[in-house]
């Protein structure tokens, strides 16, 4: 499989195949005439004098500073080794890997300036596996994600640093141990690299993406608890989420009956309550809101991967160039900060379904805390204060970033997207969304051992795969190791792999 760039077609699919599983990438013949056309332009115009944004003027508050032809060239270089300013731990390859590939999808457009060099130089260490080393903290989400992007351009200096093989190697010996050439920056290409919220953009395609598989394994594991707590299934008969029209409750509704199908609970063999607790029986419209806002999320990131988010942008058939404020990430950070907010939500009402599992008050008949012997065994008590310890970490971290805006630059800069903080806390929400789930999860499984009815075909699948891992609490023990395997398996959809082999594509 080889995925072509040509400005108009990356999908958050192909973003993902590329940043995480090193699909090839090749430039179409199209964008490279068109990089080839809009370099020309930037050429003539900067032999003609013309005074441009970031090529020969400085940037940002020292916009209005002109540069002395001799100036230049050396500026870009000054300008890429400046903004290298960034702190912190370095970002995951794959999150690298996907703001390369957005960056290479920007230039393909054919409006941002630079040499073809820079691009397929980007494009070769994409192929080969050379991924700058980038810290994850620096950038405020506006005048592009300039702080860790710098650090990409700094290896097109030879300068930097770049994992190849496993290893961390200077971006010099990075470059050359992998046989690409190092290009250098000329006017304008360094802040053709730079410029535009690649980093945010790339990071959140690749949280979507992994957004999607935990929310239909959130469906799974309702489905898990529906069963275990002998749950009215009525509320998710079709009609009731057709009537009211939202296409996420639907398509949630349909998935967690998928799984159910077959069961002694869905065929109506064993007897319920008349009406179950929200947390059971509003869960398609839970996890419905949340599949819309996911969709519009995605709907929004992928007109950013094909968008133009640069400044200066060059219109080569107008032979101008116009500068603005592309490169502001707000259209990504505010859609972003509600999905990091909706997975907390269903993370919530997830927890919610753990307390009725353990609470013998609300379990229908299941032992209190899941344990044969209550009172000598606490059973899975604690393991809800680890769900509890993890709800209240994603609350804090669902406070929206986009609206942090402090202003920066001399107040050039005066309101920014604060996208990068968006992007970072998300994956830290998903990260304890995946501990949460684990351990409903395995509750669900030791509950269903207490049953004795015909299970859903799809939780029989699950509760033959946590027992592969998980054994049966049958006394208490350190359940640390338990939680943990958990959460891998969650995080590695084995579950939804296993369920979705034997179903077929739960949204379908």
């Amino acid at each position: 499989m080889i995925v072509t760039i040509n400005g108009k077609e990356l999908t958050i699919e192909k973003l993902v195949a590329v940043a995480r599983n090193n699909v090839q990438v090749k430039l179409s013949e199209g964008s490279i005439a068109r990089i080839n056309k809009c370099r020309e332009l930037v050429e003539n115009k900067i032999s003609a004098g013309e005074i441009m944004y970031g090529i020969n003027t400085g940037i940002g508050e020292f916009s209005e500073t002109i540069l002395k032809p001799d100036q230049i060239k050396d500026f870009q270089k000054y300008l890429i080794y400046n903004h290298a300013a960034g702190i912190g731990d370095p970002c995951p390859l794959d999150h690298v890997r996907a703001a390369m590939v957005s960056r290479i999808n920007v230039h393909a457009k054919g409006m941002s300036g630079c040499r073809l060099e820079i691009t397929n130089t980007i494009l070769e260490m994409l192929n080969k596996g050379v991924t700058p080393y980038v810290c994850s903290k620096g950038s405020v989400g506006a005048c592009g994600d300039l702080a860790p992007m710098a650090q990409i351009a700094l290896v097109l200096l030879g300068r930097g640093k770049a994992y190849y093989k496993g290893k961390l190697l200077s971006g010099k010996e990075a470059m050359d141990t992998a046989q690409i050439n190092i290009p250098g920056l000329e006017a304008r290409d360094g802040l053709s690299v730079i410029n535009g919220s690649n980093v945010l953009t790339g990071m959140s395609a690749l949280f979507i993406y992994d957004v999607q598989n935990w929310f239909k394994q959130a469906e799974i594991a309702t489905a898990v608890s529906l069963d275990a707590l002998l749950a009215n299934l009525g509320p998710l008969n079709h009609l009731i989420h057709k009537v009211r029209g939202f296409s996420g409750a639907i398509k949630s509704s349909n998935s967690i009956r998928k799984v159910l199908l077959n069961g002694d609970l869905i065929n109506g063999d064993i007897k319920t309550k008349l009406q179950d607790a929200y947390s059971l029986r509003s869960t398609p419209q839970v996890i419905g809101a949340a599949i819309d806002a996911l969709e519009y999320c995605r709907k929004q990131v992928e007109i950013e991967l094909n968008g133009v988010g640069d400044n200066p942008i060059f219109f080569v058939d107008r032979n101008i160039q116009l500068s603005g404020a592309n490169f502001q990430g707000t259209p990504i950070s505010l859609p972003l900060d509600m999905l990091g907010a909706s997975v907390t939500m269903v993370s919530v009402l997830s927890e919610r379904r753990l307390n009725r599992l353990n609470n013998p008050a609300l379990s229908n008949g299941l032992p209190p805390f899941l344990t044969k012997g209550a009172g000598m065994f606490s059973g899975m008590m604690l393991s809800q204060y680890t769900a509890d310890m993890q709800i209240v970490e994603q609350r804090i971290l669902s406070a929206p970033a986009s609206i942090q805006s402090i202003p920066a630059a001399a107040d050039q800069e005066d309101f920014v997207s604060m996208g990068m903080n968006t992007a970072l806390k998300n994956f830290q929400i998903l990260d304890n969304a995946y501990g949460i789930l684990g351990i409903e999860f395995m509750a669900g499984a030791q509950a269903l051992d207490f049953r004795e009815h015909k299970f859903g075909d799809g939780v029989k699948i699950v509760h033959e795969t946590i027992r592969e891992s998980v054994d049966f609490l049958d006394e208490d023990r350190p359940l640390y190791t338990d939680h943990n395997r958990m959460k891998e398996i969650i995080k590695s959809c084995k579950i939804l792999e296993k369920v979705e082999l034997s179903l077929g594509n739960l949204y379908e």
